[in-house]
């Protein structure tokens, strides 16, 4: 299978992802918000060795957010497309939104919610796990 293939919006930066995924998640971090400017980001992580850029594709330019991780855009759109950090070593995080169609998964729950705008309350039923959550708690590492 060649996998869920997306770009940015103006299609330079082409990729696929071949499936599984590892998750599909909405996070609320204020770095994520930052980065995107809007009030949460979902994700969509891929191990790899599973994601690959097509052929043709523009390479990516890759901005260090952190001393651990680094967010990657198309440097003529400035779409942001990815996130990659030594917190989450041989996995690639792209945003969904970047996938043309249908995914191995629907997101599934909120994360870093106790970060989220104030001015934003999820209401979709998904679980809302905060900073503490034990599975977050490799990202406290995050420094400038």
């Amino acid at each position: 299978m060649s996998g869920f293939e997306g770009q940015c919006l103006c299609g330079a930066v082409r990729f696929a992802v071949t499936p599984p995924t590892l998750f599909c998640a909405h996070c609320h971090c204020g770095w994520c918000r930052a980065a995107h400017g809007a009030a949460f980001v979902t994700w969509v992580g891929a191990a790899e060795d599973r994601f690959r850029l097509l052929p043709g594709s523009a390479e990516p330019r890759w901005f260090q957010s952190s001393q651990q991780s680094r967010r990657g855009f198309c440097g003529q759109c400035g779409t942001t497309l990815f996130f990659a950090s030594t917190i989450c070593p041989g996995e690639v995080h792209v945003v969904r939104t970047a996938f043309a169609g249908a995914i191995d998964r629907e997101p599934n729950c909120h994360v870093f919610y106790d970060q989220h705008a104030e001015w934003f309350e999820a209401a979709d039923g998904l679980p809302k796990y905060t900073s503490e959550e034990p599975g977050l708690a490799k990202f406290k590492a995050v420094r400038r």
